[in-house]
């Protein structure tokens, strides 16, 4: 306790000095290794990468978390690939966890892209989550050594909270409208919804059921689900007027040219979004989109690579991205995208759903309180056991997400409370998707 007082003394005072006597080119964790150096105390180091696994609303978290030599500093990262979850483990706690150990925790650039390249093979959703989670667990460890959040580390608020929505729903339009409704009386201005088309996706018989999990199917048609959602949202749009901004998501679930009409079509409604209209494989087709509709779209929760996104933005072919920041890298690299999207007028609104950890949202708000182009934040919304397990988890208030202004995310990890919601190994659920299709028999890709 000594020494990190002693050290955070000096720390915080060569941060707030920004440059000191060191020179310009000395960069924040330079100054912290300096006033180490200074102190005749040995350097902190990593002692530890582990992924921890927990379930306290049912749905899969991964969590990484990177101990140091300096007794009770860590980090915590979100690392969330919720359909293949012990895959991210694996790649934590048997390959980066002996990549990292030993490292300086200050060196955060440099262990991502060290890391990045560490297994030859990059750029997938697994070995991206399980960098993503250790470089977010680093801003963490930063953010608490020097006892600052870690949106003053990124530059300072530029807003105080981050506007969400939340989704609506319901199994016919009535029950959705009065989902709508409540989420409106409880302060929300941006409300999502994904209706129901029974023609497109019809009941299939108890022989279905009675399926082993890796055989169970839905069936899922595009053209009625296109044609369904103009008529739709204009009924909405009649109920609650001008004063809530709506937006859909249609899961990259539609062919090119049926996701072009539907665009064109929703245009009187007057959409904050239409949110991942084609599927990463066929982002060629948003010049053609854009050349023909005049509705926002956002785009990237599938994104890994960044070659997926580079066009689109710097052709200004979408107004939100989309990704999950997790899924590309973690904290470092979502703040490089969100400054690359500024310049072509793109918004950030990134990816926050049920099966991101509460660590994972409040790196999300971190992030949204900071950027200049911040659009929108979806927060799904946390159960009381989720905030037991994560103390210190972001708050709701009249449809806006806060932090709680503690250094690092301000978001700890009760182990021995995460320990009693094990994760389910559910084939099921893995195979959700994978196991899509349409009345022909044929595999719908989302």
């Amino acid at each position: 306790m000594k020494r990190r007082q002693l050290l955070q003394a000096g720390s915080l005072g060569a941060l707030a000095a920004g440059m000191g006597s060191l020179g310009p080119s000395v960069t924040g964790a330079s100054l912290l290794a300096a006033q180490q150096q200074r102190s005749g105390l040995p350097p902190i180091k990593i002692t530890d990468v582990k992924c921890i696994l927990t379930a306290p609303a049912g749905r899969r978290l991964a969590v990484v978390k990177v101990s140091t030599s300096e007794p009770e500093l860590y980090g915590l990262g979100c690392a969330t690939f919720t359909q293949r979850i012990r895959t991210v483990q694996t790649a934590v706690d048997v390959y980066l966890k002996q990549f990292l150990v030993g490292k300086s925790p200050w060196d955060i650039e440099d262990i991502w892209q060290s890391s990045f390249v560490s297994s030859y093979w990059r750029n997938g959703p697994v070995l991206n989550n399980a960098l993503g989670g250790v470089d977010a667990a680093l801003w963490d460890i930063l953010g608490k050594w020097t006892g600052l959040p870690v949106y003053q580390l990124l530059g300072g608020k530029s807003r105080q909270a981050v506007d969400t929505y939340r989704s609506a729903g319901g199994r016919t339009f009535e029950e959705l409208v009065d989902s709508f409704q409540q989420l409106r009386e409880q302060g929300y201005r941006h409300i999502r919804c994904e209706p129901v088309v029974p023609e497109a996706s019809p009941p299939l018989g108890p022989e279905n059921a009675a399926r082993p999990a890796n055989q169970r199917t839905r069936i899922w048609e595009a053209a009625p689900f296109a044609r369904a959602l103009p008529r739709f949202f204009g009924k909405l749009r009649e109920r609650f007027g001008e004063q809530v901004e709506l937006l859909t998501d249609v899961h990259e679930l539609l062919p090119p040219i049926l996701a072009i009409q539907l665009a064109k079509e929703l245009e009187p409604v007057r959409m904050f979004f239409l949110e991942d209209p084609l599927s990463p494989e066929d982002v060629g087709y948003f010049k053609h989109l854009r050349q023909q509709s005049s509705t926002p779209i956002a785009m990237g929760e599938l994104f890994n690579n960044p070659n997926e996104w580079l066009d689109i933005i710097s052709q200004r072919l979408i107004d939100f991205i989309r990704v999950h920041i997790s899924q590309i890298g973690g904290v470092s690299m979502a703040f490089k995208l969100s400054h690359l999207c500024e310049f072509f007028r793109v918004r950030t609104a990134w990816h926050g759903p049920g099966d991101t950890s509460p660590v994972g949202h409040a790196a999300n708000i971190h992030l949204g309180l900071v950027v200049n182009n911040f659009g929108i934040q979806e927060f799904h919304g946390l159960t009381q056991s989720e905030r037991d397990v994560f103390p210190g988890s972001p708050q709701e208030r009249n449809g806006y997400v806060y932090i709680n202004e503690a250094p690092g995310f301000g978001v700890d990890l009760d182990e021995k409370l995460a320990a009693r919601f094990p994760i389910r190994d559910d084939p099921s659920f893995d195979l959700h998707w994978g196991n899509l299709r349409r009345k022909d028999g044929s595999i719908v890709k989302p």
